[in-house]
């Protein structure tokens, strides 16, 4: 798999490549980042032949759109896809009173849930400030799950599903974005917006790995049936399908419980045998279902890009695939790489 292949998006009319540069940590993600380094990490995608680039106001409070678009602005805009986000509006604050956390020396600028019509319209001209782009290819309602909002999810849900989705249908119907979208962490609140209004596409964090693939079940069929694009992101499940069942191991930003170490170890043991990088089939899994055309990392340093480039265009012999489905570690209808 070649993380510059480019694939058709969905019934969206343009394509995207593989592997999507994911810009969280470039916006300070629980660390800083030096501007050189993130200047760096987006040239040496771009280098690679990257050409899909996926941010949000969230990411360091608007500092990943403005670092972005730097990196961008001298490119010919037809020659990348960007990706961004509505549901949080920033307004400018003093640097000494804005609450950064999870975020460190971000952007100086309060962050605020908003999933009303103006609060859309606004978010998204913010963005496209940011970015210094004349439109965007992605819009994705953001954080409209039961992780981000609780009890009060159903409520944000309804909201979003009323003021977010009528501006960007509107905004999709004016030509300013291509292709609109849910990005959240549970395919459930995919699936309930699928069959509500008409989204060409979503960002899955965390939920389509090869731990987990209860998407199988009836959201990703329904994508297939409507022609609609998948972004997975979290395909690591916040670490453990990188690092492996090692003491410590991250699975959903908590320490892993005992029976996902233990399918962790039983899946490596496949890996040592066919002689596959654990990461390397975690990356490549994802984007061989069909409604997935690209999975988006994001990496804190060159190196590290690099390594995830490297994995994503490893060879990986059919016979793993089916060694791991023999012994059910992986579901028997889950599609695997040719």
């Amino acid at each position: 798999m070649n993380p510059w292949e480019k694939r058709r998006f969905g019934r969206c009319g343009f394509d995207v490549t593989a592997f999507a540069f994911g810009t969280a940590p470039i916006g300070n993600f629980l660390r800083e980042m030096d501007e050189q380094v993130a200047a760096d990490m987006i040239a040496r995608a771009w280098s690679a032949g990257v050409r899909f680039y996926d941010t949000a106001p969230m990411y360091g409070h608007g500092l990943a759109e403005l670092r972005l678009g730097q990196a961008l602005r001298w490119k010919k805009r037809d020659e990348f896809v960007v990706a961004s986000k509505v549901g949080r509006v920033l307004h400018a604050g003093r640097r000494s009173e804005v609450e950064f956390a999870p975020w460190c020396n971000a952007a100086p600028n309060h962050m605020t849930f908003d999933y009303s019509y103006d609060g859309t319209m606004r978010s998204f001209e913010d963005s496209l400030q940011r970015l210094a782009l004349e439109y965007l290819d992605i819009v994705l309602i953001h954080d409209i799950d039961r992780f981000t909002h609780g009890d009060a999810q159903p409520v944000m849900f309804e909201n979003a599903m009323d003021g977010a989705w009528r501006a960007l249908e509107r905004l999709r119907s004016e030509g300013l974005v291509k292709a609109i979208g849910v990005g959240v962490n549970e395919w459930e609140v995919c699936h309930e917006a699928l069959k509500r209004r008409d989204f060409d596409c979503f960002l899955l964090a965390g939920r389509y790995t090869l731990l987990e693939q209860d998407a199988l079940d009836e959201f990703l069929p329904l994508c297939e049936e409507r022609d609609t694009a998948v972004i997975v992101g979290g395909g690591f499940n916040s670490g453990i399908l990188a690092t492996g069942a090692v003491a410590g191991a991250k699975y959903n930003y908590s320490p892993a419980p005992e029976e996902i170490l233990q399918k962790v170890d039983r899946i490596e043991r496949v890996c040592r045998k066919h002689d596959v990088p654990l990461p390397a089939a975690a990356l490549q899994f994802v984007v061989a279902h069909p409604a997935i055309p690209a999975f988006c990392a994001g990496t804190r340093t060159a190196q590290q890009l690099e390594q995830n480039l490297d994995w994503f265009s490893l060879p990986i012999p059919a016979a793993f695939w089916q060694e791991l489905k023999a012994r059910g570690l992986l579901r028997e209808s889950a599609p695997t790489p040719d």
